[in-house]
């Protein structure tokens, strides 16, 4: 169990080895004492499971009546699915509140004398407490299509042949994601959750027409969730393709939700918001006793959320699944006009040419822009293999914690002035290190690479061939590189030299302690400004996908013990 900040930074770890035959366990308890949040490192478990959790908390359990060698079970039906959407957002990750331990209490009660038919009569089976199971139902394998051949175009729920220009892309958009919201609550809460939205039932609507002076305002879509008979309701404001967000249109949402008592206002675009660096400058009447927040998505986050529910979580049947992957064709089309961000501004070319040119200086606005959008970049492709892997992909920033984010992208501007690169840090759940980016505008070339720590004990050749024998079925010119202590460079080489001879991997001087290895890709950079085949964008995403499949992939498990015997008895 590992508990970390905001951004991802882990600060404590708690590691719970040998835990024998237990059905629940209690890893840790997080509450507040004295206006302070602390957490407690636990590790109980019980072989009584949920109930002598639950037991053991002061809650009573009573037996189901069922036949001996049967177990009562309750599964969830698609119409009881909004009674059990609290228990589901619970397992999804999405808790409403955190409860604290130390406010309950396991009273025992009092127990009289026992006669002798209660002390002889069986006794009875350990009770079970009723819980609903969630249904997982992953998308069925593909069969072989009865078309007769690749031109024939299967039928979807969602078309995106009829779309001519950005409004049609916009409305259809906007009516699509919003009706699977309403029909599939566990994506619909996915999205909402962020936004203060309570776990409810769900509806939207699209093209509303709302009274704000002279001409009445139409937002993209609205949703409104309802629980305990309140409502709570979003203004939805839609851009499709590169268009971007008109502040006079927020404006105008955020005036109409502020004196009608919405909750929030959501931008929906392809472009990525980042901490300190608004898309749309709007006022906020601090003097309103209601006041309404703005928040933005993007596409690719959609994108992210349906694919996680479909390929690695479920959301309930058969038919919701297939909803979500019909919403997913769609959004990935390339006339959806739903791709996520796919620019980097026309600030690249210019900074790429001063780079090359030295001519580019420090306090460069270009440089600061082009640092925006590759801060936008990493995000997205945190999500991509986020959504691939079924894993949490955060980007890792070494920085102060309460640094001011535009004081930090300046100083990577002028960084970027000096070095020309632009480099970033992805933390991947799973995987034994940060997974490191750097774009080399002078070289034109993309490195991608990992730092591997040295194992505790053993011997440094050991160590050396263990690697090599994890990386057979890596790129042949992956990069090797020994770490040593004082950070003076040790021998490196590519795979292919190294496979043979892995004890080129050693220092000449036996005295130098090895810290590590670090393994690195290197590839070509595209050069345009978009997400076209030869885009910069495209070859950022390809150079992670390659590196984490073909390398990070066989690092991330440690070896078991039979794994480690035969390996030493290899060596």
């Amino acid at each position: 169990m590992t508990l970390a900040d905001a951004v991802g930074e882990s600060l404590l770890r708690f590691v719970i080895e040998d835990a024998g035959e237990v059905s629940a366990i209690i890893f840790g308890e997080l509450y507040r004492r004295a206006e302070e949040w602390k957490f407690r490192a636990v590790g109980q478990g019980y072989e009584s499971g949920l109930a002598g959790l639950a037991t053991d908390f002061g809650v009573d359990i009573e037996d189901d009546e069922a036949e001996p060698g049967t177990e009562p079970e309750t599964e969830t039906e698609p119409e009881a699915e909004s009674e059990t959407a609290v228990a589901e957002d619970t397992a999804a990750g999405i808790a409403p509140d955190v409860r604290s331990r130390a406010t309950l209490e396991a009273v025992p009660a009092p127990r009289g004398p026992v006669d002798a038919e209660e002390e002889a009569a069986p006794k009875k089976r350990t009770a079970r407490p009723r819980t609903a199971k969630k249904k997982v139902t992953p998308p069925r394998a593909p069969v072989k299509s009865l078309a007769e051949n690749e031109s024939w175009k299967q039928a979807r729920l969602f078309p995106v042949s009829a779309l001519k220009n950005d409004r049609d892309r916009e409305t259809r958009a906007t009516s699509v994601l919003l009706s699977v919201m309403a029909q599939v609550p566990r994506f619909g809460r996915r999205i909402t959750a962020p936004f203060g939205a309570p776990s409810g039932r769900m509806e939207t609507f699209t093209e509303v027409s709302l009274p704000h002076g002279d001409t009445p305002r139409r937002p993209d879509g609205v949703i409104r969730v309802e629980r305990a008979g309140k409502l709570w309701t979003a203004l939805v404001e839609t851009k499709t393709n590169g268009n971007p967000l008109r502040s006079d249109q927020v404006q105008a949402y955020m005036d109409i939700a502020a004196r009608r008592g919405y909750e929030a206002v959501i931008t929906l675009s392809n472009d990525v918001a980042l901490e300190g660096s608004p898309l749309v400058d709007v006022k906020i009447d601090r003097r309103r006793k209601h006041q309404v927040a703005l928040w933005h998505l993007s596409w690719a986050e959609v994108a992210h959320q349906a694919q996680m529910l479909i390929r690695h979580e479920g959301v309930g049947n058969a038919a919701r699944t297939w909803l979500l992957q019909d919403l997913l064709h769609y959004l990935q089309h390339e006339n959806s006009g739903c791709h996520g961000f796919q620019n980097m501004g026309s600030a690249w070319v210019p900074v790429r040419n001063g780079i090359n040119d030295e001519t580019l200086c420090q306090g460069d606005p270009r440089a600061l822009e082009v640092v925006e959008s590759w801060e936008r970049l990493i995000r997205q492709v945190c999500l991509r293999l986020g959504g691939e892997l079924g894993q949490k992909v955060l980007p890792a920033q070494r920085t102060r914690r309460g640094t001011d984010p535009g004081a930090r992208r300046a100083r990577l501007a002028d960084q970027l002035c000096l070095e020309g690169r632009l480099q970033a840090e992805l933390r991947v759940e799973g995987a034994p290190g940060l997974l490191t980016l750097s774009a080399d505008l002078r070289t034109a070339k993309l490195r991608t690479s990992v730092e591997i720590p040295a194992p505790e004990q053993g011997y440094p050749l050991t160590w050396a061939k263990r690697l090599v024998r994890r990386l057979a079925e890596a790129p042949a010119d992956l990069h090797v590189e020994t770490l040593v202590e004082g950070g003076t460079g040790g021998p490196r080489g590519t795979l292919e030299r190294l496979r043979p001879e892995p004890a080129d991997l050693l220092p000449k001087d036996n005295a130098t302690r090895i810290t590590g290895f670090r393994l690195s890709l290197f590839k070509g950079m595209g050069s345009g400004r978009g997400s076209a085949e030869s885009g910069f964008i495209r070859s950022v995403d390809d150079a992670v996908q390659r590196f984490h499949s073909s390398v990070v992939v066989h690092l991330d498990a440690p070896a078991s013990g039979r794994t480690v015997a035969k390996e030493r008895a290899a060596v």
